[in-house]
């Protein structure tokens, strides 16, 4: 065997080193500035350790904070074992669990030592400090590999339950990687910084604490879970907090409360009670969607809420989605993913968690033609799914929700124009909204049904029709998601980003070749044969309930005037303009706005101020001179000043802003 590998760089060059050499000393020999900014490894594609001997040719790169995603997954792993460290030096008898970093941060589940009682947010700020002495210690953190056996007697010799537990259930003769930090370790797969002092002490930020339960079930013993945030520099975690400020002001339950749009009880619990505004835009958004699915060629179709069992075991939802199904009677026993589970005379009905089944069945009615395809069926569904209690968020995430939803049944000559079609589609609906957005695509999960074959195809025209629409670019954010496909097919996911940067993931179409097999769907081709068609999935609200709520926070309640649930208050100063006030409304309703008029005794910047509350983009104040003029004064939500106009200059302007946005092609 050579003594010498060759490790091929990023810029192409190939460099001659010892086997067992380190990222570390492929950047001390490069310089000593790499060799300080270097933070870990990258081997053939895997992020590990800096100093962890490579011992095979492979391709290398060395992270630095310019490779943000690979450092923030870096760093917040560090802030999570410090902070355990930390509360165990801090709480002696406390017992570690699990502690992974997140999308934003990091989170560690601790058991507190007997008769301590739960962490709480008051202990945070101690918990800190504990850190930050960690960090300027510069402690290595040094990667070790031990036996299972060896493992489990030092978790137990230290009363370490849980952490003895979960060694315990790994499996026997695998590699156990621990990393220590002076005294204090804990197993974990890594990668980590080659020290604690890598990191900033002024880049993280513990934030909350809750419960969680050893493993998630709540069988096991309830664990306190300390929540931090952590990153590359006190600047970027200043944004973050200030991102978080916005977001809270922003946030859809707080609004629709002082809105007026909906409301959320223990009565219906993950259902929405949307109120006489709140469904204004709901109307709104459900118009908007016709328009533009009656552009595109899609026939709006309505389909039962309740649908037999066997249907779902056929299409397969029953064994792949069962827990997630509101079932009648709900004493169906547990069923896995293949065999048969459901007697010829039982009667189990279900309420439907998607609506794709039932389209099936309408394509199936009739002989369908190759000449019949596509064929775009459309529903505004109501599905409905038994989502965990603590998973339920505002609108968020709902039991019941209504989609936006279509599948496409064509042929396969037909599937990556069809898609191209789709992302123009989407792309316009998106903009209306004043949305940017990424493309990303989800490819085939571990267990799945279909062959490899059908899911290389599916996978290549998704691939190819967003390649010929131009948005398989860097500009679109265009990313592949392997292993995050739907159960029968890959899609294409689109990840909008709103007004202060967060990004949501909502649109999605799906090329599916197993659903028609399934449920036997099948069309007559121009040989004579019949054939199976494709049928694409897709979406793009995703559902009104969560795209609402994604509104409501990305315009902060001020939403466009042609959605606004009341596009204009006309209030007045004195009552002795009270008759001219309804007639400015009524010349508004008869324009086709949403007016209403504010006659209350009451002094004029209080209306103001309520108005500016409730978020109405448009407040005429009337008084006697207004009223002797055939005038108005126009407020801008946000606004300081005003507009005088007459009161045919109000209406045309005012109509001519509140219209809803023009799905026709251009011309």
């Amino acid at each position: 065997m050579s003594e010498t590998i060759r490790l091929t760089l990023p810029d192409g060059s190939v460099r001659e080193m010892p086997r067992g050499t380190t990222g570390g000393d492929v950047a001390r020999s490069i310089g000593p500035g790499l060799a300080k900014a270097a933070l870990a490894a990258k081997v053939d594609g895997e992020v590990i350790d800096l100093e962890r001997p490579i011992e095979r040719d492979a391709a290398l790169a060395l992270v630095t904070v310019r490779d943000e995603a690979d450092a923030l997954e870096l760093v917040r792993h560090d802030y999570a074992h410090i902070l355990a460290e930390a509360v165990q030096a801090l709480y002696p008898g406390t017992q570690i669990t699990f502690g992974p970093a997140t999308d934003d941060g990091f989170y560690y589940d601790f058991a507190p030592a007997p008769g301590r009682g739960m962490f709480t947010e008051e202990d945070l700020p101690a918990i800190e400090e504990a850190m930050r002495a960690i960090i300027a210690r510069d402690q290595p953190l040094v990667r070790e590999v031990w036996e299972r056996q060896a493992l489990i007697d030092a978790w137990s010799k230290a009363g370490e339950t849980f952490k003895a537990e979960w060694a315990g259930q790994l499996p026997d003769g695998e590699e156990i990687s621990v990393y220590r930090s002076g005294a204090w370790f804990d197993m974990c797969r890594g990668p980590h910084l080659v020290s604690t002092g890598k990191l900033d002490p002024q880049a993280f930020k513990l934030t909350r604490v809750s419960g969680a339960y050893w493993r998630g079930d709540p069988k096991n013993p309830m664990l306190s879970r300390i929540y931090g945030t952590g990153w590359l520099s006190k600047k970027q975690l200043d944004a973050h907090l200030t991102r978080l400020e916005e977001a809270a002001k922003r946030d859809h339950r707080k609004l629709g409360n002082e809105m007026g749009l909906f409301h959320l009880q223990q009565e219906a619990h993950g259902s929405v009670f949307w109120h006489p505004h709140g469904f204004t835009i709901w109307r709104q958004l459900e118009s908007y969607m016709r328009r533009a699915i009656d552009e595109a060629g899609y026939r709006e179709v309505k389909t039962p809420q309740i649908m037999d069992a066997r249907q779902w075991e056929q299409s397969g939802h029953w064994g792949k989605y069962r827990e997630n199904m509101f079932v009648i009677p709900d004493e169906v026993p547990n069923v896995d993913d293949e065999g048969p589970v459901i007697s010829g005379d039982a009667d189990w009905m279900a309420l439907k968690p998607m609506n794709c089944p039932a389209h099936v069945l309408i394509f199936r009615q009739g002989i369908k033609s190759y000449r019949d395809l596509p064929l775009r069926l459309f529903e505004h569904g109501c599905c409905h799914r038994n989502e965990p209690h603590g998973a339920l968020h505002g609108l968020m995430r709902v039991r019941q929700f209504t989609q936006d939803d279509a599948h496409i049944f064509c042929r396969e000559d037909q599937i990556v124009d069809e898609v191209q079609a789709f992302c123009r589609l989407a792309d316009r609906i998106y903009r209306d909204f004043g949305f940017t957005y990424s493309i990303k695509l989800a490819l085939r999960p571990e267990k799945r049904f279909g062959t490899d074959e059908m899911w290389d195809q599916a996978e290549a025209e998704l691939r190819d029709a967003v390649k010929k629409a131009g948005l398989a670019t860097p500009e679109y954010g265009w990313e592949e998601l392997p292993g995050e496909g739907a159960f029968y097919a890959p899609k294409l996911e689109w990840h909008l980003t709103d007004a202060i940067g967060r990004t949501w993931q909502v649109g999605t179409i799906q090329s599916d070749r197993v659903l028609p097999e399934r449920l036997d769907a099948s069309y007559v081709g121009e040989d004579g044969e019949r054939h199976r068609p494709v049928m694409l999935h897709r979406a793009i609200f995703g559902s009104y309930e969560r795209f609402i709520g994604i509104l409501i926070e990305h315009y902060a309640g001020r939403m466009p005037m042609w959605l606004a649930p009341v596009q204009a208050v006309v209030a007045t100063i004195v009552s002795d303009a009270d008759g001219y006030a309804n007639e400015v409304v009524a010349a508004l309703k008869a324009a086709g706005l949403r007016a209403e008029a504010d006659l209350r005794n009451e002094k004029i910047n209080y209306k103001v101020r309520e108005h500016s509350l409730a978020k109405v983009p448009a407040l005429l104040v009337v008084g006697k001179r207004e009223a002797e003029e055939g005038k108005v004064a126009i407020r801008r939500l946000g606004s300081e000043g005003q507009q005088i106009l007459t009161l045919a200059e109000a209406v045309a302007a005012l109509a001519a802003e509140a219209a809803a946005p023009d799905l026709r092609p251009a011309a």
